[in-house]
């Protein structure tokens, strides 16, 4: 079904190429499902784009379901291929009910419209919104928008399916769901599917699994196996935790010894262990809402809830997909106002301010992250870090900040050619930059791999405990809600951890 041969992919730009893919070969079987796993940046999103034709390769070659890469075309997407791409709301429109979203391939390759709806209304009845055939994405939730993209993308029925992320956003329960749907419908129409994905209910449906970093496979295992490294023209990447084990050596001598390949580190030294910074007594309330409800049409998101979120505090805000995590932030941030209720900053009622004087106070205390990043694309990272200070007014280190979420390397690359979780940590360190009293962050590890998710969640402890700012935090991950002082679950009563 998939063969890929030697692949490069490289993106040039004024400050230089950038390697996606270096020598990457794979091959996926007949009716396999394969999880691809790997870090932000590795190249599992290029491979994708590669596969689906969305993307040529600078070198190499291969072939899905025996067309060549280079013969991709709309055509054979549309015939052969159900694509799920990270940032689902592209394949929504803003002028179409779920329903008819989720119809519009069958549709188009000749269904008949009944037909077509009544497939559109079994599959959101699968993924638990039957209820909201009829509303547009606007009204949705990002998690509920992400079910939406999954069922338009399997709808027709593909031979493959190449899905990026498809629950990065959705809460454990709702990810449970969708890729039992996935598991179903590749399974019971005979498909193929290669899934990119952090989540662990990924690995629950899947054949094979498939390690990618530095733009090659490095590994493959079988669920619940050892993986196998991978041996690529006599290169081999060894896995972080043994380096780390050993002291991270930068050199290593090799032995051949009774058929085992025997390596000694003969340099490095033991990694200093990582302290995590301790939070102190929590300071005055910065934010607050007070009975507030929220309610869009006959839907009620939020129903009298009254919180504070106080200075020097991680407060991570968790529930299920739609339980209104995002209109919580929002409304902390003046960019929706409550049915009922008040929302304060300051100890100042946001009720009675206009837009312009909103968008004055945000500039100076608030910094939101929200779940698409909102970068200029063809600004490097450093530039758009340096612009959201300048558009402040503000003072700050964009360099440190950028090198703080681990983008030292990547200070100059325009933002069209980093990786999905790669502009996520941007806009993290460009809301890091401004110092502002409030912190609201929506969702930020749904597109990092385990090791940045934590560092991320200890770059957001780091900002509340030793500078001071209230960090809101609406997330389903638990590596960062374990790194939280305190739980506000938004499906039932608060959470206190034991930090505070």
């Amino acid at each position: 079904m998939i063969e890929v041969r030697d692949a490069f992919r490289i993106f040039e730009s004024a400050a230089g190429g950038t390697v996606a893919l270096q020598g990457l070969n794979l091959t996926v079987e007949p009716g396999e499902i394969v999880v691809v796993l790997g870090p932000s940046g590795s190249g599992k999103t290029t491979l994708l784009r590669v596969l689906s034709g969305l993307e040529r390769l600078s070198a190499g070659g291969g072939n899905v379901l025996g067309t060549q890469l280079r013969d991709i075309d709309d055509a054979f997407r549309a015939r052969n291929l159900g694509l799920l791409d990270q940032h689902y709301a592209r394949s929504l429109s803003a002028d179409l009910a779920c329903r008819q979203t989720v119809a519009l391939q069958l549709e188009l390759l000749g269904h008949d419209p009944r037909q077509a709806g009544r497939a559109a209304d079994d599959l959101l009845e699968q993924v638990g919104l039957a209820d909201r055939a009829d509303d547009r994405p606007g009204s949705l939730s990002g998690g509920e928008q992400q079910r939406v993209a999954v069922c338009a993308a399997v709808a027709h029925r593909p031979g493959l399916l190449l899905a990026d992320e498809p629950a990065g956003e959705l809460d454990s329960d709702n990810a449970a769901t969708v890729y039992r749907l996935l598991d179903e419908l590749v399974r019971g129409s005979g498909a193929t599917a290669l899934i990119v994905s952090h989540d662990a209910h990924a690995a629950s449906i899947a054949d094979r699994l498939v390690y990618v970093r530095d733009g090659r496979v490095v590994a493959q295992a079988r669920p619940g196996h050892d993986p196998a490294f991978a041996v690529t023209h006599g290169w081999v990447r060894l896995p972080d935790a043994v380096l780390a084990q050993t002291g991270h050596p930068s050199l290593v001598m090799v032995e051949a010894a009774g058929g085992r390949l025997v390596l000694e580190p003969i340099d490095g030294t033991p990694a200093a262990a990582l302290t995590q910074t301790a939070a102190a007594a929590p300071g005055p309330v910065v934010a607050a809402v007070e009975a507030v409800e929220k309610r869009y049409g006959r839907r009620i998101v939020l129903d009298g809830l009254s919180r504070g979120f106080r200075a020097g505090a991680l407060t991570a805000v968790v529930g299920r997909s739609g339980s209104g995590k995002t209109t919580l932030l929002h409304l902390l941030a003046g960019l929706e106002r409550p049915s009922a209720g008040d929302v304060t900053l300051g100890g100042d009622s946001l009720g009675g301010l206009t837009r312009g004087q909103l968008a004055g106070l945000r500039r100076s205390h608030v910094a939101l992250v929200t779940q698409e990043p909102g970068l200029v694309p063809y600004l490097t990272a450093l530039e758009n870090v340096e612009l959201g200070l300048y558009l402040r007014g503000a003072d700050g280190g964009p360099r440190e900040a950028l090198v703080q979420v681990g983008l030292e390397h990547h200070l100059n690359l325009p933002a069209a050619r980093l990786s999905a979780g790669e502009r996520q940590r941007v806009a993290i360190a460009r809301a890091l930059a401004a110092r502002t009293q409030l912190l609201l962050v929506d969702e930020p590890t749904a597109r990092l791999d385990e090791e940045n998710a934590r560092s991320t969640g200890a770059l957001l402890a780091r900002a509340a405990h030793e500078h001071g700012a209230a960090v809101v935090c609406a997330t389903h991950d638990g590596v960062l809600i374990e790194q939280a002082d305190e739980t506000i679950s938004l499906d039932g009563e608060t959470v206190y951890s034991s930090q505070m």
